[in-house]
């Protein structure tokens, strides 16, 4: 008896190991994935409220939103392209000499909204996407973005006589099957000219996106043969939580790449290869999400980061097409189409009741950035920084280096804000402790003249002293007055927008208006559990503040 027991013990485990293999994990909750959707959206579009032209802040954010189905208003996506006709007609169409993923984010981004990139603002985006030889000086970045680019809609592939290399679609699949690695990934340089030494390991985010690239072309024997070989990569790499890591570190980020890959190929999120202990990539990506405030870049980071908000929302999209049986992220053949112009004054051309010296700042260096805000470092304030850098607006402590946690003296939030709005500098001399030779002495004349900023007291400045959030607030009203803007503020509003901080209590009675005007307009940001009015403000807060408050007086 004892041995037909364990005999009968031993098959009964085998029959729960054969169903466990049969019967597939699912990925996470339909309700849970449309429901962290609807609040990225709402994240995204209260957060990315005047989309400019860049890789935050800009074309993922438009193209998570228009590829989501939330309601959005079409005046959004009108003013979006507005901005970019503005941007490419500044540079002539040239976006970069070398960087030619400028072209194909901003032709992915024109698709999903319905704008033709072979005609903006009689530029032709997609020509630069047939020179073969500077769009694979990326490494495989730049192959791999001009097929999703040139495939998202059909658009045949540019010829110029005068490209020293004619590109052609087959060129640049076989570009990416060559750069394959052995384990069976890619790398950004792998098995390229410019490869480091011993650079054989495979990336997740690379191999997502080169997977993503050649999805179109499954048909074909030797894609389908890499793919397949990625797959497995990528099976190895993932975790025992579903997740994925790069540069020594898990993070949202790659995951999105991965479930975008599988989405793309139209391999379900729940194949077994991709189950680890129960958990998927989405269930996995699902665990950074902070409702209300968008993803984390790590598990470890203080807050959430734009760029990993971005991703993982069009990441959060692609899976829910897949489930619902729609044309995937990149395919959109269901794509909006937003056509006209906006209504009202031409985007950066101010208000009607602005100040006639208030003008609008031309972008002078695009694609302007620095070290401490980019890459692992993704600040959640790099589309502010970044947009006010190439207007010359905002500058670095030092080239490489905007240092976004340091405080901001008084001097230079003068000299941002005279730059901002386009204001000509001029010395008034009315502050003792301000030197007419001194670097500030013109803009802290022109912000004083018009009554943006004071002195502490009728003859001194204190131009290297700090500033308060409140003293912020006030001085930012003050611009956006000058710009056009009514900041004026009910007694029971200002009551109603300050209440809902623990803190409100602390601020001072001078600076409560322009507090309740900035967060009601959300030149500060409501989500914030405290004002902290006398807390010292941030470079990063300021060139957030400032970003907001150009775009809502039109002059970004």
């Amino acid at each position: 008896m004892r041995k037909i027991k364990r005999a009968s013990l031993t098959l009964h485990m085998m029959l729960i190991m054969i169903i466990s293999c049969i019967i597939p994990a699912f990925a996470a909750d339909d309700a849970v994935l449309d429901a962290a959707i609807k609040d990225t959206a709402e994240y995204m579009y209260r957060t990315v409220s005047n989309p400019q032209v860049g890789s935050t802040g800009g074309e993922w954010a438009v193209l998570g939103l228009a590829r989501s189905g939330y309601e959005v208003p079409e005046e959004y996506y009108k003013k979006y392209y507005s901005a970019v006709e503005k941007y490419v007609k500044s540079l002539e169409g040239n976006l970069h000499d070398k960087k030619y993923t400028e072209y194909s984010r901003l032709i992915v981004a024109l698709t999903a909204i319905g704008k033709d990139p072979s005609n903006v603002a009689g530029y032709n985006l997609l020509t630069p996407l047939g020179d073969y030889n500077k769009t694979i000086w990326q490494g495989l970045n730049g192959p791999i973005w001009a097929l999703i680019a040139l495939d998202s809609g059909n658009y045949p592939m540019p010829q110029n006589p005068d490209f020293e290399t004619q590109a052609t679609r087959d060129m640049y699949i076989q570009r990416i099957l060559e750069c394959q690695l052995p384990d069976g990934g890619w790398s950004l340089f792998g098995n390229t000219a410019a490869s480091a030494s011993g650079d054989v390991v495979s990336d997740p985010d690379i191999t997502g996106m080169a997977l993503q690239a050649l999805a179109k072309y499954q048909d074909r024997a030797d894609v389908k043969k890499a793919i397949e070989e990625a797959l497995e990569c990528l099976s190895k790499m993932q975790d025992e939580k579903g997740g994925f890591s790069s540069w020594d570190a898990e993070n949202s980020e790659s995951c999105v790449q991965i479930i975008v890959a599988l989405a793309e190929l139209g391999v379900p999120l729940d194949d077994a290869r991709f189950v680890k202990s129960g958990k998927t990539s989405l269930d996995n990506l699902l665990t950074f999400y902070s409702k209300g405030n968008g993803f984390l870049h790590t598990k470890g980071g203080s807050g959430s980061s734009q760029m990993a908000s971005e991703q993982a929302f069009y990441g959060l999209i692609a899976a829910q097409r897949l489930r619902d049986g729609k044309g995937s992220l990149y395919r959109m053949s269901d794509s909006l189409k937003i056509d006209g112009s906006i209504s009202g004054p031409a985007v950066g051309s101010g208000l009607p009741g602005k100040n006639s010296a208030v003008t609008s700042k031309p972008i002078i260096t695009p694609g302007r950035t620095f070290d401490d805000i980019t890459g692992v470092n993704a600040h959640k304030n790099q589309a502010a920084i970044e947009s006010l850098a190439s207007r010359g607006i905002i500058i670095g402590k030092t080239k490489k280096f905007f240092e976004p946690e340091s405080t901001m003296t008084r001097a230079e939030f003068a000299a941002i804000i005279v730059q901002g709005l386009g204001l000509e500098p001029k010395t008034n001399g009315k502050f003792k402790d301000v030197a007419s030779n001194e670097w500030y002495a013109p803009y802290i004349g022109t912000a004083n003249s018009y009554g943006i900023v004071n002195g502490n007291s009728d003859t001194t400045f204190n131009p290297n002293g700090t500033i308060t959030k409140q003293e912020a607030a006030a001085m930012i009203t003050r611009s956006a007055r000058l710009c056009g803007i009514n900041t004026d503020v009910e007694g029971g509003t200002v009551r109603d927008v300050l209440a809902q901080f623990a803190d409100y209590v602390k601020t001072d009675d001078w600076a409560r208006e322009s507090l309740a005007f900035c967060y009601h307009q959300n030149i500060l940001d409501q989500s914030e559990l405290e004002i902290q009015p006398g807390a010292l403000i941030r470079r990063c807060e300021i060139a957030q503040m400032v970003f907001n408050m150009l775009g809502m007086a039109n002059l970004l």
